[in-house]
């Protein structure tokens, strides 16, 4: 075996019928990085004429070091003992001499599989073999974080298109299917976007992900060259919501009459129970009142309609994963965010696709109050399977610099301070 640097048509190939792999384990991904300043190289474990393993590694320089990551880890079989430490003992060797200090991998292996909807968890049998395996073979395993601590999150939601789009629906949670109805009631509409309407999904996240408008255009723009990417888009249509309210209003209005009629002609024991109700109808009265007003308004300011929330997902192998969403505070009410998700996953599931991953989350099976539990509890609704990965793992390959690195980052966490 040796390793060596492949093209990006080789590297490719292999990906394509390597499994499991993610998008973040593809070129195009290396070239959004590369205007992230990271160096990348694609590099491949060599037998003969066959790669028999490959990992994308993306170059840091941390001061006067040089740090390495393998998002989502390398394409290998990690449950062959033989391949990972011929392939580890020559990548150490290769990056050494690129004077990288040490590589952290965040491997897809799953730990377990949990399903909160009906309160079960599944095991890798696997599992404790490539944990083994991996520290046999000279990483260190960094813990089994919670949040959002790992290079890639340990936990992701992933929801799977095994049954026909009518059935998953009905699979969903009983509020996620209501939210998602009275978007589609309100006149929420679902476009699909392209490369000009990036700034949406930009301006609805830049608080959440921290990175810039040249972010999402660079994962537009490479993802886009081979048909891999989909921006979608929700869009209020404030006439269509005006009309609901309008009508919605009127209807009230109707049985605020005809309960006001009844109280003035019932004299007996039933006069109470038409009371509380009258005092019900009054209560969704006022606020149905309210909601036309603020209808209104919105028609007035947006009369050709406002954008709500917004996704881009990438298409790979014969899945789709979610790179970003994001959606405008203000609306929060609409559920736009609900119905976007909800048309993605029919689309795909029409078209043959295997699963929806739905990004990252924290430990789905914290009970303490978290900041992040409004997430966990969104993705639910939605029925996924949560996945647990094992997590990140440090390899050292150059002995005596990675000293020197670790006893210098304190100094440098000063610096960023200041």
């Amino acid at each position: 075996m040796e390793i060596k640097q492949l093209t990006n048509e080789e590297f490719s190939n292999f990906v394509d019928h390597f499994t499991p792999s993610s998008f973040y384990q593809t070129s195009e991904y290396a070239l959004i990085m590369n205007h992230q300043n990271y160096d990348s190289i694609l590099v491949g474990a060599v037998e003969g004429t066959s790669i028999i393993a490959a990992s994308l590694i993306l170059i840091e320089k941390v001061g006067l070091f040089k740090y390495a990551y393998a998002p989502r880890g390398f394409l290998i079989d990690y449950k062959n003992l033989t391949i990972l430490t011929e392939f580890t003992k020559k990548l150490k060797k290769f990056l050494s001499k690129l004077d990288v200090v040490a590589v952290k991998i965040c491997p897809s292996i799953t730990y377990k599989i949990y399903d909160l909807v009906n309160n079960t968890v599944e095991v890798n049998p696997d599992y404790q073999l490539m944990f083994e395996n991996l520290k046999q073979t000279g990483y260190f395993h960094m813990g089994y974080n919670n949040l959002f601590e790992s290079y890639k999150p340990r936990f992701e939601a992933v929801v799977p298109l095994n049954k026909p789009y009518y059935e998953l629906f009905q699979n969903f949670k009983k509020e996620m299917r209501t939210k998602i109805r009275s978007a589609d009631r309100n006149g929420v509409q679902i476009y699909r976007g392209t490369i000009d309407n990036v700034e949406y999904l930009y301006m609805q996240t830049r608080k959440k992900y921290h990175k810039d408008i040249g972010y999402f255009k660079d994962a537009y723009e490479f993802f886009d060259r081979n048909q891999k990417v989909d921006l979608y888009y929700a869009k209020l249509n404030t006439e269509t919501y005006l009309k609901v309210c309008k009508q919605e209003y009127e209807d009230l209005e109707a049985k605020s009459r005809q309960i006001n009629q009844q109280v003035l002609v019932t004299k007996d024991e039933k006069k109470e129970k038409i009371i509380s109700r009258k005092i019900e109808i009054d209560k969704q009265l006022a606020n149905a009142k309210n909601d036309l007003v603020y209808a209104t308004k919105l028609l007035r300011d947006f009369p050709t309609g406002v954008v709500t929330a917004s996704a881009m997902f990438v298409k790979h192998q014969n899945q789709i994963f979610l790179l970003s969403d994001g959606h405008d505070k203000r609306f929060k009410k609409f559920h736009s965010k609900h119905l976007l998700i909800w048309k993605v996953i029919e689309k795909y599931a029409q078209l043959g696709y295997q699963n929806v991953y739905l990004g990252g989350v924290v430990n789905p099976t914290l009970k303490e109050n978290n900041s992040y539990m409004g997430l966990t509890t969104f993705k639910n609704g939605f029925h996924p399977k949560f996945l647990e990965y094992i997590g990140d793992l440090e390899l050292i390959t150059n002995s005596p610099k990675y000293f020197i690195y670790r006893q210098t980052s304190p100094l440098r966490s000063f610096k960023k301070k200041k």
